[in-house]
């Protein structure tokens, strides 16, 4: 495969819907252009796209193209719900990378409305026995983890404050205020033993990115050049004998272990992560996963403060799912907008030192996708 770079990037304020007072066709096109205009390119240099919505209407991809340019190129709509854009990326990623274009535009749009988010009527097992919403997913896992192995309800809640100290550094973020691990502790019972701080919001926004050949960037930048050097996927295996899943770990931990063979890595190599943390256990399900700790100490690894902008392994420095907010489709771009930020040194105030290789591991309902970046 051809090298293949991160281009440009758009990320608009994420929010609920009523305060940014913009349609979803707005949104799309406010991030889109953002990223056309940071990568230095028109949408007349674009040569595919790879659009995502998940609860946001029908047709994105074509909205998109008739309000910034309609240049007959291929659009193809992608939905994973939560790992939605981060598909588009892959799209793109094989797409350009095999040689079949050398430039596309990925975008990702949701306006949701307060409340749980439904997550399909397949009728599935867990549906039938009211279990059909995220929280109650999470919280079965969370408990027996908690039971396994000794972790505290405390611990888990300092990744909510964590990520509202990193959100409150993000302007692009929902929620920008820190909170206190009384204030998380206190908070409603959602789902026992999630409490409401716990939860990422049901946000509005979009987020965009042109990718490209590596050959070909230069013409149109001379910022850094962020590398798409591993990109891993794949859906849940059957494990008989009912072994505890938490949070699809064996998933992730598969495909993060294609990722780092994909790029000649380990995870000690990896200075600084974004994961899905749309309960704040996913996180520790995720760091455990990707090899940063071992099983089991993921809980400690967080209350240690080793997942801080400043700590060993800094994790979702732009305050993740929890605070910046989860607009469905637009949060896989986000989460790879801030990765590529830190390695091209421009996350001010969230900057992680020397940064120069990054890893996003992103869940949705069709399975994960790990992609590591590299400066």
């Amino acid at each position: 495969m051809r090298e293949v770079v991160v281009l440009g990037l758009g990320v608009t304020k994420f929010g609920r819907a009523e305060v940014l007072g913009k349609t979803a066709r707005e949104l799309i096109c406010e991030a889109a252009l953002m990223a056309l205009d940071d990568a230095g390119v028109s949408i007349k240099d674009i040569e595919v796209g790879f659009t995502s919505r998940v609860m946001s209407g029908q047709g994105t991809g074509e909205f998109l193209l008739e309000d910034i340019g309609m240049t007959g190129i291929i659009v193809d709509n992608v939905e994973k719900v939560c790992a939605s854009s981060a598909t588009g990326v892959r799209h793109a990623y094989w797409a350009v990378g095999n040689g079949m274009y050398d430039m596309a535009l990925v975008a990702g749009v949701e306006r949701l409305s307060r409340g749980l988010a439904p997550v399909g009527d397949f009728d599935t097992y867990q549906q039938l026995m009211g279990m059909g919403v995220p929280p109650v997913w999470y919280a079965l896992e969370e408990q027996r983890y908690l039971h396994d192995y000794g972790a505290t309800p405390e611990q888990v809640a300092q990744i909510a404050v964590i990520a509202h100290r990193n959100g409150a550094l993000n302007p692009r973020a929902h929620h920008q205020k820190p909170v206190t691990l009384e204030e998380v502790m206190n908070s409603r019972m959602i789902c026992d033993p999630i409490r409401l701080l716990e939860c990422a919001p049901t946000s509005s926004g979009a987020s965009a990115a042109v990718i490209c050949t590596k050959e070909k960037a230069r013409k149109y930048t001379s910022k850094p050049l962020v590398t798409i050097a591993a990109c891993a996927c794949g859906t849940p295996k059957y494990i008989a004998g009912g072994e505890a899943l938490y949070a699809g770990e064996k998933m992730v931990a598969d495909n993060a272990k294609k990722a780092y063979e994909m790029a000649g890595i380990g995870p000690e190599d990896i200075d600084v992560t974004q994961v899905h943390d749309a309960m704040a256990f996913g996180l520790i399900a995720h760091i455990e996963a990707l090899g940063y700790c071992p099983k089991g100490e993921g809980a400690r690894f967080v209350w240690e403060g080793k997942t801080e902008i400043d700590g060993e392994k800094p994790v979702n420095t732009d305050g993740g799912l929890n605070s910046r907010g989860h607009p469905l489709a637009a949060t896989g771009l986000a989460a790879m907008a801030e990765l590529v930020w830190q390695l091209r040194g421009e996350a001010g105030p969230r900057q992680v030192a020397n940064a120069r290789v990054a890893l996003q591991s992103q869940t949705g309902l069709g399975g994960n996708i790990v992609h590591i970046y590299k400066k």
